[in-house]
């Protein structure tokens, strides 16, 4: 289905996007930043959720577990017939055009104020941009942003709720990468400088789709990592 490259004509709770057909393009992803995670050594800093089963399952129950999820999903997509959403010519135009937003995002973001990495591009640096990408996303955008917005157009008119919630995900986004043991040091520099990432990235999700955000979002990730 090319309902993902495509935006529907008004926003549902989500945004213009065929929700649906992002989370078929963004699983891919998921699966690769599971199993990475195996290779990597280390989990993404604000993925709770793979930290924990990985600690209570172990690697080999965890990579079973893996492998039956992925034989579910494609049954799933085969039986509603999702399998033409991961065909090329869907899969890169989205590809290519979140590559022209994480291209432009360091650019825009970069002129406001200047960010420093001093990390390179091994795995571990690929599989934390994938569980980035992809883990955040479904929290801060899909999970946050959507529901801050169904919560709130109850009340108020659709575009005001939607920019709370956009800014408000956004905040949050930024403070989360602050907050537990995992978290990094806070400084104002970060805090304001994820707050606009996470600004563009809600922008992304609303407006095209998730699953051009999830892309995005890694690809700039892996920029980052690169340029460093």
């Amino acid at each position: 289905m090319k309902a993902a490259a495509a935006p529907a004509a008004s926003p549902s709770r989500f945004g213009h996007g065929d929700l649906q057909a992002s989370l078929v393009l963004i699983f891919p992803l998921l699966l690769a930043y599971e199993i990475g995670v195996l290779f990597a050594g280390h989990v993404n800093g604000a993925d709770v959720v793979t930290r924990a089963l990985y600690g209570a399952l172990g690697r080999s129950p965890y990579l079973l577990l893996h492998v039956v999820i992925a034989l579910a999903f494609l049954l799933w997509i085969r039986r509603a017939n999702r399998t033409s959403t991961l065909s090329l010519d869907v899969v890169a135009p989205v590809a290519l055009e979140s590559a022209l937003y994480a291209l432009t995002l360091g650019a825009i973001i970069g002129v406001i104020m200047e960010h420093l990495l001093g990390l390179g591009l091994g795995i571990g640096s690929i599989v934390d941009a994938l569980g980035a990408g992809v883990h955040e996303e479904l929290v801060f955008r899909l999970g946050v942003m959507g529901g801050l917005y169904a919560l709130l157009a109850r009340s108020v008119r659709p575009r005001l709720a939607f920019v709370v919630a956009l800014v408000a995900s956004s905040i949050l986004f930024s403070a989360a990468h602050h907050l537990g043991a995992h978290g990094e040091v806070f400084t104002q520099h970060a805090f304001a400088y994820r707050c606009l990432a996470g600004l563009a990235f809600g922008l992304i999700a609303w407006y095209r789709s998730l699953a051009h955000a999830v892309y995005a979002h890694a690809l700039y990730d892996m920029l980052v990592y690169w340029r460093s």
